[in-house]
């Protein structure tokens, strides 16, 4: 045999041996879960587009089957984009294909999305029995997960096609349901389904313009009633993200409960438009429907009294308080037969590092992530943009440059960022570092799409600021956003955007009742998922949870329902401070802030008492003419503060007053419940009984309240709080008292 001939065999079989060990090692490596992004999907048919996703993979897999083996989640709808399990190299071979944006591992996956319900200690099951987790929520076992309670959404319309709307698994629609499924454009019957069971539009005052901008049906082209709605009552839906970030499982509070659409808002060319007449229509229907609850993450500038023939029909009515906080009377929808809900911020961060050329590293917030072709983040060079108005960027080259840009004004975000951001892009900027009073709204930064946009406070405004000017050439690195929940993350606050009280329509009726979660909260828009802050998304929360009380407690009034989130509500942090709210500057919130607290669902279902209130007593109080289409101007025959609501508010307070309470056991038939009373400064407080005792034929007590003035002062309003209270339960109202000694006058020198 030649041995040279034999050589060249040796190695030519070496050289297969290895070959085909590298290729296994590439097949057969660690595993584990990507998000591949393509952007904008190519196909009008969703099949087409998921067959596009098996025949991509297919192509670095080696096979269809080992595609279809390995594909998770097909993103179709709304963008399009795929979930996989798949070795490193595999991942590395997909974002090296010309039509990929980004391939991103899974490393959020503790996010789980709608971070807010397990903040709120409703703890979905979703893991294996052999992994640490926590049980199920026993509110949510105990309501069947809201099953078959309706919730009616007084939005933009909806999505059906997003997955949290899924009707997998429902039994038939509830036979007291009478509603109908409107047809219209791109509406069909078979958009309602046994999880939306209703919907209804009213387009009535939109221009012909306006008109030809929407779809004129129940179908959402703004997104808004899509997130809200989602939020409430959204089913389970697993391998939810925003391009890879925040990979969880997405659910709505009340994740069986049904849905009944009613669209009242329209997008124009300016903004979301709103018309009282289409809302006292829709409240109209929705009494004849047979709603259980109505949530209205909106703002009137009028109290439709609509609400008020809906709670008497035995509805609970949910209301935003509105976005224009953090000024004082500012606050919307304050009548006294509705709960209006305030936001608060959760545990959790989206931290991003900003190295500078230094090596200083500042960190700030944002949903930065990095596309598929830049396998770790660069550094750029920095410019200082000043507020990066268009007067203040001209002349200065921004192109490919990180622009940092300080704020002149304090307020909120979106009134800020949108022509800032505007201004950066068009100069063709890689990224920008906006320096803010501290606040974390990153939903502001939606039109970035894809360029670096990081917020920050004005003390790492100034840093960075000090730091460029100190460079003949200045340069920046910023990383992609990380993750934080839990602790690490002081919370709940209140946003600084939440409408603030006292009321200026109804200053005896102390508002807002409730705080709940509303700030970068992430739920269905489209076929996809985003974020998105404001009283619009805490609305949905409180609706949510009541549809869980509902379920429990399917005979209490609203009344009773409101008394029970307020009464059990949190005034404090994770560490047991006082509740935080953001302001100019932060200060300690009060109960114009946040009402009765941050909402506690666990505890409002076993409250022990409740302030239940005969919904005819709201005629005695305020007198208006109940017109089916009338809003009136309302005249208060006698003080809101007599009405037996789980607050008081007394505006002007010169003298000695009582003011009588009382509360219904719900709770053991035998109970016995002590008081403890919290004086506002400057106010002494006493209840007469101090001591409440029930049994099966005392299950209503009343009390009385004496408020007394200890100054003779043209003061401010002061907050204190009564609490009964025993070994099982605390039932506590907020108080807010301001002592006058003569007429209301202009507290402006």
């Amino acid at each position: 045999m030649d041995f040279h001939s034999s050589r060249r065999r040796f190695s030519a079989c070496l050289l297969f041996c290895l070959c085909l060990m590298i290729s296994i090692s590439r097949a057969y490596g660690t595993q584990k879960l990507y998000i591949v992004y393509l952007g904008e999907k190519k196909h009008d048919d969703a099949a087409l587009v998921t067959a596009s996703h098996h025949d991509m993979l297919s192509t670095i897999l080696g096979s269809k089957e080992e595609a279809l083996a390995s594909i998770t989640y097909s993103y179709k709808h709304g963008f399009s984009g795929f979930a996989a399990m798949l070795t490193d190299d595999q991942a590395q071979d997909l974002a090296d294909l010309p039509e990929v944006i980004s391939v991103t591992p899974n490393q959020n996956h503790e996010l789980m999305t709608t971070r807010s319900w397990d903040f709120l200690g409703l703890n979905l099951d979703q893991q294996p029995p052999n992994l640490d987790h926590q049980p199920p929520n026993k509110l949510l076992q105990r309501s069947k997960y809201g099953e078959d309670v309706i919730i009616g959404i007084f939005d933009t319309g909806i999505w059906p096609e997003s997955r949290s709307f899924s009707d997998h698994g429902y039994g038939p629609i509830p036979s007291r349901w009478k509603g109908v499924c409107q047809l219209g454009q791109a509406w069909e019957g078979t958009n309602c389904s046994r999880k939306i069971i209703g919907a209804r539009y009213y387009p009535a005052g939109l221009d012909k313009a306006d008109q030809e901008a929407n779809y004129m049906s129940p179908r959402d082209i703004n997104g808004h009633g899509t997130h809200t709605a989602s939020t409430a009552a959204g089913a389970v839906v697993e391998g939810v993200s925003l391009h890879g970030l925040g990979v969880g499982v997405a659910r709505g509070g009340a994740p069986r409960a049904r849905i009944a659409v009613y669209k009242v808002a329209w997008q124009t060319t300016k903004r979301v438009q709103l018309s009282s007449i289409a809302v006292l229509a829709a409240l109209d229907d929705a009494i004849h429907d047979g709603v259980d609850i109505l949530c209205l993450p909106i703002v009137l500038n009028d109290d439709s009294f609509g609400a008020l023939h809906a709670v008497q029909k035995g509805i609970t009515v949910v209301y935003g308080a509105g976005n224009s906080g953090p000024r004082p009377q500012v606050i919307s929808n304050t009548a006294p037969w509705v709960i209006t809900v305030a936001a608060t911020k959760i545990d959790r961060s989206f931290p991003t590092a900003i190295t500078l050329g230094n090596n200083q590293t500042l960190v700030g917030q944002s949903l930065y992530y990095l596309l598929k072709n830049e396998s770790s983040s660069e550094f750029k060079p920095l410019v200082h943009g000043g507020s990066c108005s268009g007067e203040a960027l001209n002349g200065t080259i921004i192109n490919g440059k990180v622009v940092l840009c300080i704020a002149e004004n304090f307020g909120p975000t979106q009134d800020i960022l949108p022509d800032v951001i505007t201004n950066v892009k068009s100069g063709g900027a890689f990224g920008a570092i906006f320096a803010l009073y501290t606040i974390d709204v990153l939903s502001s930064t939606d039109d970035c799409l894809g360029m670096a946009c990081v917020i920050v406070d004005i003390d790492i405004g100034f840093q960075a600021a000090t730091y460029i000017g100190s460079q003949r050439l200045p340069i920046v690195k910023i990383e992609p956003a990380r993750n934080i929940t839990g602790k690490q993350v002081p919370a709940p606050k209140v946003a600084f955007f939440s409408s603030r009280g006292p009321s200026v329509k109804y200053p005896t009726v102390l508002k807002p009742d409730i705080a709940a979660p509303g700030v970068n909260i992430l739920a269905a828009i489209g076929d996809g998922y985003g974020f998105d802050s404001g009283n619009s998304m805490s609305t949905p929360h409180v609706a949510g949870i009541v549809a869980l009380l509902k379920a429990v407690h399917p005979h209490w009034s609203h009344a009773a329902l409101k008394s029970a989130i307020v009464t059990t509500a949190s005034t404090k942090d994770e560490y047991g401070n006082p509740m935080l709210a953001e302001a100019l500057p932060r200060k300690v919130a009060d109960p114009f802030d946040y009402g009765g607290g941050n909402i506690n669902p666990n505890a409002a279902v076993d409250p022990g008492l409740v302030y239940d209130i005969d919904p005819r007593d709201y005629n005695k109080f305020f007198a208006c003419n109940m017109q089916k289409y009338k809003i009136c101007n309302i005249t208060t025959t006698l003080p809101g503060y007599h009405l037996n609501l789980p607050s008081i508010a007394i505006p002007e307070l010169r003298r000695p007053i009582k003011v009588q309470r009382a509360v219904t056991n719900v709770g053991n038939v035998d109970a016995v419940y002590q008081s403890d009373i919290q004086s506002p400064i400057g106010v002494k407080i006493k209840v007469d009984p101090p001591s409440l005792v029930f049994n099966a034929t005392q299950k209503v007590h009343s009390f009385k309240v004496s408020i007394t003035p200890l100054w003779k002062v043209q003061g401010d309003y002061t907050f204190g709080s009564l609490t009964w209270h025993n070994e099982h339960h605390s039932v506590r109202i907020p108080i807010a008292v301001r002592i006058t000694i003569q007429d209301f006058y202009a507290d402006v020198a």
